[in-house]
C-alpha cells in the first residue's frame, strides 16, 4: 500500500524522487520522506541526508532545504499500520550513527519480538514502527558487504516485506529484496531506478524487472544484478512497459476518478479486442493454458478476490453458470485461506486483483498452489506476482488505474469474465446461436456505455437530491444484487456515506425496519424475469414512506427517481447497470467536498494483511 521510489545515476536525486512520489500518491499514504546520499567531503566520514513530513508529499517538498543535492536516494510514502501517522513514524528509517537508511513496504510480524531484544542491547528507538527494527538489524550485521549485512538481518525477519536499503559507506549501492510486496526495477542508460510500482518509473524508462518473492537486487548506476536471499544468482530478463507517462496523467480531467469513469467504453474495446472468433461464436483465450479436455473435466470454480475484486467475481460466478454450466461461487480470499478449505482437484480456482499484488489474493494463490490446486489469475498488471504465479490466466486491459476506488478496472474484469464464460460454454453445451447472441451483446457494450455517460448531467442533479443522506440502502435480485454490492462500496469509498446492500427478497427478514423517508434505496431493477419481483420489493419500501432511486431498463412508477440505462443481453445487463452508478458516487462525494481520488484511511493495492 505503500509506495517506494529509489534511484543511482548522475542526476540530482531529490527532484526525481518527489516526482517518483508524486506519480505513487494515488496509492494513500499518510506521510512521506526522503533521504539521499552523495560523495563524502574531503576528510569527514559519509552520512546520510534526511527529511520526513507528515501529511502529502508537498508538505514534504516544502521541507526540503536548497542545499539538498545528491546522486543516489529513497523515498518513500507510509500508510501507517504500526504507529500513528507521525514525522517521526515516516519513513525512511536510520540507525544512530546516520550510515543505514530503510524504506519498507509490507508487515514484520515478528517486529516485537525482535525489538525488545534489541532494547536489551541497548538500541535506542526513536519511532513506533516495525521497520526501524530492520534498520538496527543491519546496521548491527557483522558482516563486510551491504549485501550481506541486508541478507543477515532479513534471516531473523518473518512477515512481508519490499525494502530498499541506503548505505552511507556503500553509497555506489541500493540494496532491495522482496517478500510479499512488489520491487521493481527500472533500467535506464548508466543509471537505475526502483519502485513499488511501474507508475514511478515510466517518465523515465519502459524496461522493467519485477522481483520475485525471495529475491533481492543490487542496483548500481550501470549495472544491477539479482539474487536469491541465501546468495544463488538468479536471471533477470527486462520486459517493456505496456502504458507510457500519459497514461498516469488526468488528461483534463478534475479527478483520476472521473477520467477513469470516461474511459470504460475504449478499455472495454480493448478487453474484447483480437479476442472475440466469430467462425465458432466464441473467443480466443490462450493465456489460459488450459485446453477443452481440461476445460471439460472442470466439475466447479471458486472465485477468490478482495474488495470490488470479490464483487466481479460474483457476477462473474453467475455468468459461468448461465452460459457454461458449470457450479461456481465467489469467496473473499482473506476469509478463504484462513477456513482450512478443501480443495478438491477437479476444480479450478481464479484468483482476481486489479494490482495483481494483493496479498492475501496472492497468499491464498499459494496456498493452493501448495495443495496441487490449479489457479488462473485474472489481473490488470502484466508481470504482477499473481500473474507469475498462477497456471494461466487473462489481462484485463484496463489500462493504469490511479484513483483509489476501482471504476473500470472492475467493469473490465467482469466483461474479461463474459469472455471466460463464453468460452468455456462453447466448449461444453452453450449452442452457437447463444453464443452469437453473447458476442452480439459484447460489441454492444462500448456504445451503450458512451451512451450512460453521456447522461452524466442527469446523474449529477440525482447526485444532489440524495448528498444529503446519512444512510443509503442497496438492492437488487440474482444479476442485481452483486451491482448493488459494489455500488454500495464505491458510495461508502468516495463519499463517506453510510451504505449498505442487500438482496431485495430479503428487506422483509429485517432490513425493513431501517426504512425511513431518511434512508433512501438505490434498486437495481433490470428488465429479466424478476422484474415484477423488484417490483414487489419497491412497493414495500414506498408503503414505508422511503425514497428509491430506480436503474432500470425503463422508467419505474414505484421510484421517485430513476436512471435509465440501455439494454443488453440479460446476462451482460450488470456490465451497464453499474457504471450510473459510479457516477452517482462520484458527484456525491464531489458535492461533499470528499477528496476522491485519495479517501480516508484507504490504499488502492492492499500489500498486507
Amino acid at each position: 500500500m505503500c509506495g517506494i521510489v529509489g534511484y543511482i545515476g548522475k542526476r540530482d536525486v531529490a527532484p526525481l524522487l518527489l516526482e517518483g512520489l508524486q506519480r505513487l500518491e494515488y496509492r494513500g499514504y499518510d506521510s512521506a520522506g526522503i533521504v539521499v546520499t552523495g560523495k563524502a567531503p574531503a576528510g569527514k566520514p559519509a552520512a546520510l541526508k534526511m527529511v520526513k513530513a507528515k501529511g502529502r508529499v508537498r508538505e514534504l517538498e516544502a521541507r526540503i532545504p536548497k542545499r539538498f543535492s545528491g546522486t543516489t536516494g529513497i523515498a518513500h510514502t507510509r500508510w501507517a499500520t504500526h504507529g500513528a501517522p507521525s514525522d517521526e513514524n515516516a519513513h525512511p528509517h536510520l540507525d544512530a550513527d546516520n550510515k543505514v537508511a530503510v524504506v519498507h513496504n509490507g508487515i514484520i510480524d515478528n517486529a516485537a519480538e525482535l525489538r525488545a531484544k534489541l532494547v536489551a542491547d541497548g538500541v535506542e528507538f526513536l519511532s513506533e514502527t516495525d521497520t526501524e527494527v530492520l534498520v538496527h538489524l543491519i546496521a548491527r550485521a557483522q558482516a563486510d558487504s551491504l549485501e550481506e549485512k541486508v541478507r543477515e538481518a532479513l534471516r531473523s525477519v518473518e512477515g512481508t516485506y519490499g525494502i530498499a536499503v541506503l548505505h552511507a559507506d556503500f553509497n555506489d549501492r541500493i540494496v532491495v529484496a522482496r517478500n510479499g510486496s512488489p520491487v521493481v526495477l527500472g533500467i535506464g542508460e548508466k543509471e537505475m531506478f526502483v519502485a513499488s510500482d511501474v507508475a514511478a518509473l515510466v517518465a523515465h524508462t519502459r524496461q522493467v524487472v519485477t522481483l520475485d518473492d525471495g529475491e533481492m537486487a543490487t542496483l548500481r548506476a550501470d549495472d544491477f544484478r539479482t539474487y536469491t536471499t541465501e546468495g544463488s544468482s538468479t536471471t533477470a530478463t527486462p520486459t517493456t512497459v505496456e502504458w507510457e507517462a500519459e497514461s498516469y496523467d488526468m488528461g483534463g480531467h478534475d479527478t483520476y476518478m472521473h477520467k477513469e469513469i470516461s474511459e470504460q467504453a475504449d478499455a472495454v474495446d480493448r478487453v474484447l479486442r483480437g479476442r472475440i472468433d466469430d467462425r465458432f461464436a466464441t473467443v480466443h483465450l490462450g493465456g489460459l493454458n488450459l485446453d477443452a479436455r481440461e476445460a471439460r473435466g472442470v466439475r466447479r470454480i471458486k472465485i477468490l478476490g478482495c474488495g470490488t475484486s470479490y464483487h466481479a467475481g460474483q457476477i462473474g460466478a453467475q455468468l459461468i453458470e448461465e452460459l457454461a454450466r458449470i457450479p461456481s461461487d465467489a469467496e473473499p480470499a482473506s476469509e478463504f485461506r484462513y477456513r482450512n478449505p478443501v480443495v478438491d482437484p477437479d476444480t479450478l480456482y481464479i484468483a482476481v486483483s486489479q494490482s495483481g499484488e494483493t496479498y492475501d489474493v496472492l497468499a491464498a494463490v499459494q496456498e493452493l498452489k501448495r495443495k496441487g490446486a490449479r489457479v488462473l489469475g485474472v489481473v490488470n498488471v502484466v508481470g504482477s506476482a499473481i500473474a507469475r504465479e498462477a497456471d494461466g490466466g487473462m489481462y484485463v486491459h484496463a489500462g493504469p488505474e490511479v484513483c483509489v476506488v476501482s471504476t473500470k478496472c472492475f467493469t473490465n474484469t467482469v466483461v474479461a469474465f463474459a469472455l471466460l464464460a463464453l468460452h468455456l460454454g462453447r466448449i461444453r453445451d452453450l449452442s452457437v446461436a447463444d453464443g452469437k447472441r453473447i458476442i452480439d451483446g459484447l460489441r454492444r457494450l462500448p456504445a451503450q456505455i458512451s451512451e450512460i455517460l453521456a447522461n452524466e448531467d442527469e446523474i449529477k442533479r440525482l447526485a444532489a437530491e440524495y448528498a444529503d443522506a446519512r444512510s443509503m440502502m442497496f438492492i437488487g435480485r440474482v444479476r442485481g444484487y452483486p451491482v448493488a454490492r459494489e455500488a454500495s462500496l464505491k458510495l461508502k469509498e468516495v463519499s463517506y456515506i453510510h451504505a449498505e446492500a442487500y438482496p431485495a427478497s430479503e428487506l422483509k427478514h429485517g432490513p425493513l425496519a431501517l426504512i425511513e423517508p431518511a434512508m433512501p434505496t438505490v434498486a437495481i431493477v433490470p428488465d429479466d424475469d424478476l422484474l415484477e419481483k423488484n417490483r414487489a420489493a419497491m412497493e414495500e419500501i414506498k408503503a414505508r414512506s422511503g425514497r428509491i432511486l430506480a436503474v432500470a431498463h425503463q422508467e419505474q412508477d414505484k421510484a421517485d427517481h430513476t436512471i435509465v440505462v440501455p439494454k443488453n443481453e440479460n446476462e451482460l445487463d450488470p456490465i451497464l447497470m453499474g457504471i450510473p452508478l459510479q457516477l452517482l458516487a462520484y458527484h456525491t462525494a464531489l458535492a461533499m467536498g470528499r477528496d476522491i481520488d485519495k479517501p480516508r484511511n484507504l490504499a488502492k493495492s492492499v500489500t498486507v494483511e
